[in-house]
């Protein structure tokens, strides 16, 4: 039987819009078409920023308990039809329907949780007499709303990091433009329909769907764009840095994370947390576990145990809640698993566990013995395949962890104290997980890397904070006494 085509449309400027030319967006599993969607051109594209921005400039000021209330509703919206949301995740993209209703229910809180930041925007006081002849001086800063946000979406998380980029921009006061993944649209396209429910001002969110060669240029460069925030890969961010011109810059883009496990961990919570790290979502996630440096004392025991759990999972029709692991997003993907593994065993890699493809399926995959010159072992993967090596020390462990040029995360499983704290202090990363794996974050924390994994740091507050602008109100009185 065949499935019915879905004909989209594009959230513009408080309206549901079609365009002549579309474009298909696939199921990965099956390459089956499930959806025909708007294919924007880069006037368009400018036509919706001069829209948005002459909303921003028509609301003289648009008030923090209205902001709630849009982000608000837009949460309960999601809730309400929570598995119509989870399902299209796991149609378009990779994540089966476990991991898209997680997602989901993520969703819902990094909104709610832009709801509560919006009524936590303030600035504060300043002494100024702290400085000579300037006693007679009182004032404050306050923070304000920046202008039109351009948001750039990847497709391995569909929902929740396009809300990581709408509800703070929406609850800082900007209007935002969305372009998310050309392969995963259906997800932000969604996330428009909850706000455009929720009653957010005409103008201040918009999606437009289509290639980023395409439509990418007008985006990044176009004047009334005051901050980009994108989420991708570092090829991409590269050429959007050249081109943004003095815009803020909010740059995610990837990892190659570590997890460093020492002799007296506690090998099963270790395993358990480093498998489903390496091999969620396909692998297909930055925080996603790739090297493992483990002690040499427990280094067979723990391999042992890693490869006999990765042959646990389930790899399968991602609708199914016995699915562990579905496909990659796209086959070529999967091909290029499938290269990348075989030039590590040609160097002399070995493989323990998976090493196989099926279209765009590849199996968790567990090597040893991996060379330092292997693409697998310098490059962001971003797929199943994970890496075990052995090392003497927790010293050692830190230098290997911090021989790539990524740094988003990393993860640490010890039981003493002093070696958790030498790893958080000498690890080059954004963000260090005690007993638990890379693969963890809340969606509130504040979140980013280092070194080629990006440029600043999300989580809600924080991406509320670069959203909005400082400014310094100074009184200087009469009368000195009156203060």
């Amino acid at each position: 039987m065949q499935t019915k085509v879905l004909s989209a449309k594009m959230y513009v400027l408080g309206e549901w819009i079609g365009q002549e030319e579309t474009f298909d967006v696939f199921d990965p599993q099956n390459n089956e078409i499930i959806a025909r969607v708007p294919k924007a051109s880069k006037e368009y594209v400018t036509h919706v920023i001069d829209q948005a921005a002459e909303a921003f400039y028509s609301i003289s000021s648009w008030p923090t308990h209205e902001r709630i209330q849009v982000l608000k509703k837009a949460a309960d919206y999601i809730e309400e039809y929570h598995e119509r949301y989870a399902y299209t995740i796991a149609r378009e993209g990779s994540k089966t329907i476990t991991e898209a209703r997680g997602e989901v229910s993520r969703t819902i809180q990094t909104i709610r949780i832009s709801a509560e930041e919006a009524r936590r925007l303030k600035g504060e006081t300043i002494n100024f007499d702290q400085m000579e002849g300037s006693e007679n001086r009182t004032g404050y800063y306050f923070r304000f709303p920046i202008g039109v946000i351009a948001a750039i979406t990847p497709f391995n998380d569909p929902l929740n990091l396009v809300a990581h980029k709408v509800g703070p921009a929406l609850a800082a006061g900007n209007p935002v433009v969305v372009k998310p993944a050309t392969v995963t649209p259906l997800s932000a396209l969604l996330l428009a329909e909850a706000f455009d429910q929720a009653g957010v001002p005409r103008g201040f969110l918009s999606v437009v769907t289509g290639s980023g060669r395409e439509i990418g240029d007008a985006l990044v460069s176009h004047p009334e764009i005051k901050m980009i925030s994108f989420t991708g890969g570092v090829g991409a961010g590269d050429k959007i840095a050249e081109k943004a011109g003095r815009k803020k810059l909010g740059m995610e883009l990837g990892s190659n994370s570590p997890v460093i496990v020492l002799q007296d961990a506690d090998l099963h919570e270790a395993v358990k947390a480093s498998v489903s790290g390496a091999f969620s979502a396909a692998g297909q996630n930055c925080l996603g576990v790739q090297r493992i440096f483990v002690e040499k004392n427990v280094y067979d025991e723990f391999t042992n145990m890693f490869a006999e759990r990765t042959r646990e999972l389930q790899v399968g029709d991602k609708q199914s809640e016995w699915t562990d692991v579905g496909p990659l997003i796209e086959e070529k993907e999967a091909l290029r698993m499938e290269e990348w593994v075989e030039e590590a065993v040609s160097m002399g890699a070995k493989v323990v566990q998976g090493g196989k493809r099926n279209g765009a399926f590849y199996d968790p995959t567990v090597l040893i013995d991996v060379p330092h010159e292997a693409k697998v072992y310098y490059e962001e993967i971003f797929g199943p395949i994970v890496l075990i090596e052995p090392v003497e020390d927790v010293q050692e462990a830190v230098i290997r962890s911090n021989e790539v040029d990524y740094g988003l995360q990393a993860g640490i499983f010890t039981a003493n104290i002093d070696h958790a704290f030498y790893a958080v202090h000498h690890l080059h990363v954004g963000g260090v997980m005690v007993n638990d794996s890379s693969d963890y974050r809340i969606d509130e924390m504040p979140f980013g890397g280092v070194k080629q994994s990006g440029l600043g740091r999300e989580g809600v507050a924080s991406s509320i904070h670069d959203m909005t602008e400082t400014r310094v109100v100074a009184f200087k009185l009469t009368q000195p006494w009156s203060i």
